[in-house]
């Protein structure tokens, strides 16, 4: 089964740039996972198993790292055309 999530992070921190950028390099690792960002998020799409295990791992690690931080996901079943323009 295919998984889409759309990610927004908000690092609660002054510089919070970095952390975003961080996680952005570090989601580009994965691989079987497509990585579309944006200026208002970052969509990932790939094998419901690996996307959600990619999460789990790529939070905990931010969170580690950098501290407190809101993370915000939408969940599609599904692939979904991460490249397509409407």
């Amino acid at each position: 089964m295919m998984l889409t999530v759309d990610i927004s992070m908000y690092p609660l921190h002054d510089n919070y740039k970095d952390p975003i950028r961080w996680l952005i390099k570090r989601l580009d690792g994965y691989a079987g996972v497509t990585r579309v960002t944006n200026s208002l998020s970052t969509q990932v799409s790939g094998e419901f198993d690996v996307v959600m295990q990619m999460l789990s791992t790529e939070m905990k690690a931010a969170y580690e790292q950098f501290g407190k931080a809101i993370f915000v996901c939408k969940f599609l079943e599904g692939e979904f055309d991460l490249q397509r323009r409407t």
